[in-house]
């Protein structure tokens, strides 16, 4: 399928790359410029021509500075445009770290510890009114891994969605800005690479690695049956940009 509808797809770290959410996303019609940064492909300075962006996950840390993690650096210019130009986004994980300080809000390393593995969040009443939220369960299933939390939204932000380890888990800035907290991109095999190399994160959880990745892996098609829909909402508002 061809589209005039173009979506800049930041992919920080080759360890979560778009996986099921490209597939949908391409599905819904749009057409996926990927920049990874991992394999040092450039990002463009501006999101002229772009109809939207999406923004993945990775194992920098939102606070790294620009020594330690100099490819976030272009990342969180693109993302303030965005909010500047109310471009519609998706923000996932370390993206919606990123994108809350982009707009002001603030990232602490977790108070409660990692959250990894299958896990629900649940919808806030005000979600209801919102058009690519609001159709979704009341509790639908993500997949969590993350080690720092957003502490502070940014001011004027719209909390969409929380759990009780970690209260801000999607939010809405403007009106077509989206940051999730969560992955709902992944397949059981990311999720099984990224619990062999974080042994720290796995440890803070009940469950043993084989456990929490049949786990995660059982609860993918229930994220598919929510999440799909939904990026499907999203890639409207692309659209109707372009």
């Amino acid at each position: 399928m061809t589209s005039d509808a173009r979506l800049l797809v930041v992919v920080p770290s080759e360890s979560d790359p778009p996986a099921r959410l490209g597939e949908w996303l391409r599905a819904a019609g749009l057409e996926l410029d990927e920049r990874h940064l991992g394999l040092g492909e450039p990002l463009p300075e501006t999101l002229d021509g772009f109809h939207g962006l999406l923004v993945l996950g990775g194992p920098q840390s939102s606070m790294d500075d620009e020594a330690t993690s100099p490819e976030l650096v272009g990342v969180r210019a693109l993302l303030r445009q965005a909010i500047d130009a109310d471009l519609p986004t998706l923000a996932v994980c370390l993206g919606a770290q990123l994108l809350a300080q982009a707009g002001g809000g603030r990232i602490r390393v977790g108070a409660e510890g990692p959250e990894v593995g299958a896990t629900l969040v649940a919808k806030r009443d005000v979600a209801d009114a919102d058009p690519v939220f609001g159709p979704l369960p009341l509790s639908p299933d993500v997949i969590q891994w993350h080690h720092d939390e957003i502490a502070e939204l940014p001011t004027g932000a719209t909390l969409l969605a929380s759990n009780p380890h970690y209260p801000h888990q999607a939010y809405r800035v403007g009106a077509h800005v989206y940051g999730l907290q969560f992955h709902i991109e992944t397949t059981p095999e990311m999720v099984r690479a990224w619990a062999a190399s974080d042994p720290v994160g796995v440890a803070a959880g009940p469950l043993d690695i084989d456990t929490l990745c049949a786990r995660a892996a059982a609860a993918h098609d229930d994220v598919a049956e929510a999440w799909q829909p939904f990026t499907t909402r999203f890639a409207g508002l692309v659209r109707a940009r372009a």
